[in-house]
């Protein structure tokens, strides 16, 4: 029972996280895409033995976080909504980065470095992608237009692999202190 409560503490530490980083940086242009969302999927495929939790464990902690930030909206202490068109695709994307994590949790330390390089760089390859395709006004429909989106998404990717880098980590160790589970950040072999 003590773990279920552990891990109870965790997610609410995880979406109060995701939302103040959310609420800091979120309506800065300069901050964009410094978010513990991408960090939350990789550490859920990495480390949450349980495969259904691992898959909803991200989507619980994104949908709690813009529940909150929707809530912060309506009464006029956020600058833009916590929901909003075409956002699905975020949570769909969440899942492909749980796969990144799934496929190198056995991988160990080697495994967390490769996650957190892999797992921005895949959410802006997709994500830029499904704005490139989706946005007919901004971009045209040929091999420049995609680059183009590409070249405009690089501060997101550059603040998405700063925060990954943090956030990973610190929520490995979190995850250690509130389980009272080993962390293994050395190489092993299985």
């Amino acid at each position: 029972m003590k773990n279920k409560k552990s891990f109870l503490l965790f997610l609410i530490c995880i979406i109060a996280i995701t939302t103040i980083v959310k609420f800091i940086c979120a309506p800065k242009l300069a901050l964009s895409g410094f978010s513990t969302i991408i960090a939350v999927s990789l550490f859920a495929g990495l480390r949450i033995r349980n495969m259904k939790m691992s898959f909803l464990f991200p989507l619980l902690a994104l949908f709690c976080s813009d529940l909150l930030i929707q809530v912060l909206y309506k009464v006029g202490w956020f600058p833009f909504a916590g929901f909003y068109s075409g956002q699905v695709i975020n949570y769909i994307l969440l899942l492909v980065l749980v796969l990144i994590g799934l496929a190198l949790r056995k991988a160990k330390t080697p495994g967390i470095v490769l996650s957190i390089l892999a797992g921005p760089l895949v959410y802006f390859l997709l994500s830029n992608f499904q704005v490139w395709l989706y946005d007919t006004t901004l971009y045209t429909r040929d091999t420049a237009g995609l680059m183009d989106c590409y070249i405009a998404g690089l501060p997101f990717l550059k603040n998405s692999l700063i925060a990954t880098l943090l956030f990973v980590p610190a929520f490995l160790f979190l995850y250690k202190g509130l389980m009272k589970e080993k962390v293994i950040f050395q190489m092993e072999k299985n």
